[in-house]
C-alpha cells in the first residue's frame, strides 16, 4: 500500500516537472518584436495596426516600442536593438544607401508610394478667401526662395519686425536639413526659425492660424490629418538633386515611405517578415484615418481598430486567410 502511494506521489512529481518544463519553454518561445516611435502620428498608427495584427493573428509574440529621435532609433536598429521602422523616410536618413550596402539596414517594403515635405502655406495666404472675406496676403508667393519679400506677412509675436518660420521637430532629420535650407536662402537675415518640440503644437499652431484666418508659414509632410482637413500649399523649390538635397539647396523629394529592419529580423520572425512585405497602405487612407482620430479623439490604439474594420479587404491582401480570420474574430 505504501509502495503504491510512493509510485502514485513519484508519477505525479513527474508529470507536474514535465508540465513545470513545457510551461517555461513555451515562455522562452515568446519573442518580443521591438519598432521604432519617432514622435509622429501616421507612425504611430502605424505601430498601432501592426501590434494588433501580430498579437491576435500570431502566436508567441510581443510587441513592443522604441521612443526617441529618428537618428537614435535609426542607430538602435543598426545594432540590432530594434527591429523595425514602419513609415521610415529613408531620403532622410545621409547613411541610408551605405547602411543598406553594408547590410546593416534590410528594405522590407514599400508603405506608401510617395508623400511629400517641405514648407507649407494655408491656401489663402496665397490666393485669399472670399467666403471669409481674407483677401490674398501674398499674391505673388512661389517659391521658398519668395519668402524674402514676405517676412513681414509673417510676423514673429515676440519680435514682430522679424518673420517666424515654424521648423520640423527637434531630432528629425528634415529639421537639419530645413535649418540648412532657411541659410542657403538667407531667410535667417529676417525670419526667425521656431522649434514648437513636438508635431502636436507644431500642428496646433497651424490649426489655430487657419481658424483664425491668419498668415503661417513652417513645416509639414503627408500623409498628416492636418494635410487632409487643411488646404494648404506646398512652396516650390529647386528641383530635387540627391547631391545638393542634404544642403538644403533643392527640394524635398517625393519619396516612398518603406519598411526597414535590422539584418536579424528575418531569422528571428520570418512569419511576421512575410506580413511586413504586403503591409502597403496609401497617404489618403491613412490621412483618413488621423482625421479620424483627430475628431473623435480617439487614441491611436482605438483608431487602428477603426482603421481594420473600415478597410476589412487589407487584411486578405496582407495575411494568410486563416491569420486574417483570426484578426478579425479579435476585433469583433
Amino acid at each position: 500500500m505504501k509502495r503504491g502511494i510512493a509510485l502514485l506521489l513519484m508519477l505525479a512529481i513527474s508529470i507536474a516537472a514535465v508540465l513545470g518544463g513545457c510551461s517555461s519553454n513555451e515562455q522562452s518561445e515568446i519573442k518580443t518584436i521591438t519598432v521604432t516611435n519617432n514622435g509622429w502620428d501616421s507612425q504611430m498608427l502605424h505601430n498601432e495596426i501592426a501590434k494588433f495584427i501580430v498579437l491576435n493573428g500570431y502566436d508567441n509574440y510581443d510587441f513592443q516600442v522604441s521612443t526617441g529621435s529618428s537618428t537614435m532609433n535609426w542607430q538602435a536598429i543598426i545594432a540590432g536593438d530594434v527591429d523595425l521602422d514602419i513609415e521610415s523616410w529613408t531620403d532622410n536618413v545621409a547613411t541610408y544607401p551605405e547602411d543598406v550596402a553594408n547590410g546593416d539596414i534590410v528594405d522590407v517594403g514599400v508603405l506608401v508610394p510617395d508623400s511629400a515635405q517641405g514648407l507649407y502655406v494655408p491656401r489663402y495666404v496665397i490666393e485669399g478667401d472670399p467666403e471669409r472675406g481674407i483677401e490674398p496676403m501674398a499674391p505673388d508667393l512661389k517659391t521658398v526662395e519668395d519668402l524674402k519679400k514676405y517676412a513681414h506677412i509673417f510676423p514673429d509675436d515676440e519680435e514682430p519686425e522679424r518673420g517666424r518660420i515654424f521648423g520640423s521637430i527637434p531630432g528629425w532629420m528634415a529639421d537639419e536639413i530645413l535649418y540648412k535650407k532657411y541659410e542657403y536662402y538667407g531667410l535667417d537675415e529676417s525670419y526667425n526659425y521656431v522649434r514648437l518640440g513636438s508635431e502636436a503644437a507644431l500642428f496646433a499652431s497651424l490649426a489655430s492660424a487657419y481658424n483664425l484666418g491668419e498668415p503661417w508659414v513652417g513645416y509639414c509632410y503627408e500623409p498628416t490629418w492636418i494635410t487632409g482637413k487643411l488646404d494648404l500649399v506646398l512652396l516650390e523649390d529647386a528641383p530635387y538633386d540627391p547631391a545638393l538635397y542634404l544642403e538644403g539647396k533643392c527640394e524635398f523629394p517625393k519619396q516612398e515611405l518603406k519598411i526597414v529592419s535590422s539584418n536579424k529580423f528575418a531569422e528571428k520572425a520570418p512569419d511576421l517578415l512575410e506580413f511586413f512585405q504586403k503591409y502597403k497602405t496609401g497617404s489618403q487612407l491613412i490621412s483618413e484615418a488621423l482625421a479620424y482620430l483627430d475628431e473623435t479623439g480617439a487614441t491611436h490604439e482605438e483608431t487602428a481598430k477603426w482603421f481594420l474594420k473600415e478597410n476589412d479587404y487589407l487584411l486578405d491582401e496582407w495575411l494568410p486567410a486563416e491569420r486574417a480570420e483570426k484578426v478579425r474574430e479579435a476585433l469583433n
